[in-house]
């Protein structure tokens, strides 16, 4: 019985090296080259089979309008932290605690787009581990401007649209290089769900918070 469950301890951790292997080649491969596909996209596309719609495009390609829009809906200390900002999550567990359900998040760009490569979507302390691991070596391979812009080029944007440029070409008829900030900041308002508000983009929710994004836009600090 020990000897079995030395066995089995030993391929667990050998997994758990594996799997930090490809996260540490994979992130050192896309220091350079674009992503096209995210464990997100994957798991999308396996669920209804059709084609994922992204387009990359190169940071300088990319509206400054929609650069702020992102920040200031997703994390305005992004030029600030190391991958986590711990007042933040902070206050997402005090709110959470108040409320007794998950209603608030404290993950920066830098954790949601370790999620969105390499990870899945649902809860664990396993998950959040792989997340932090992740997170902390990105954070030292990449510079802020790498990793901002493959966020903008991966997140989630509506059924099977996934990047700003494909949001752009979807929601506008245009590049994301001509966003407006009105355009700009519907676009970063829809991330919380952007399925449900791809078809209801008059919901109130939507709409106060693109109005918060407008409001705080100038006052966040963009990778140069």
């Amino acid at each position: 019985m020990k000897a079995f469950l030395a066995r089995a301890v030993m391929l667990i951790i050998g997994i758990i090296l594996l799997i930090q292997l490809w996260i540490f080649s994979s992130l050192v491969w896309w220091r350079t080259q674009p992503v096209e596909t995210t464990m997100f996209m994957r798991w999308d596309y396996l669920t209804d089979f059709k084609p994922i719609q992204q387009d990359w495009r190169d940071y300088d390609d990319i509206s400054d309008n929609f650069k702020h829009a992102i920040l200031a809906a997703e994390d305005a200390k992004f030029i600030h932290h190391h991958g986590f900002d711990w007042a933040g999550i902070q206050f997402a567990l005090e709110r959470n605690n108040e409320k007794g359900e998950v209603v608030a998040g404290g993950s920066t760009i830098s954790q949601q787009l370790a999620k969105n490569l390499f990870l899945y979507n649902q809860r664990s302390f396993i998950r959040k581990g792989q997340e932090a691991v992740a997170t902390w070596m990105m954070e030292r391979m990449w510079s802020k401007r790498r990793i901002l812009e493959v966020y903008m080029n991966s997140v989630e944007f509506g059924q099977n649209i996934y990047g700003v440029e494909a949001a752009a070409q979807f929601y506008y008829g245009k590049s994301s290089k001509s966003l407006t900030r009105e355009q700009a900041a519907f676009l970063a308002a829809l991330l919380p769900n952007p399925k449900y508000y791809q078809d209801h983009r008059n919901d109130h929710k939507l709409q106060f918070r693109k109005r918060v994004i407008l409001r705080y836009m100038n006052s966040t600090q963009i990778p140069q």
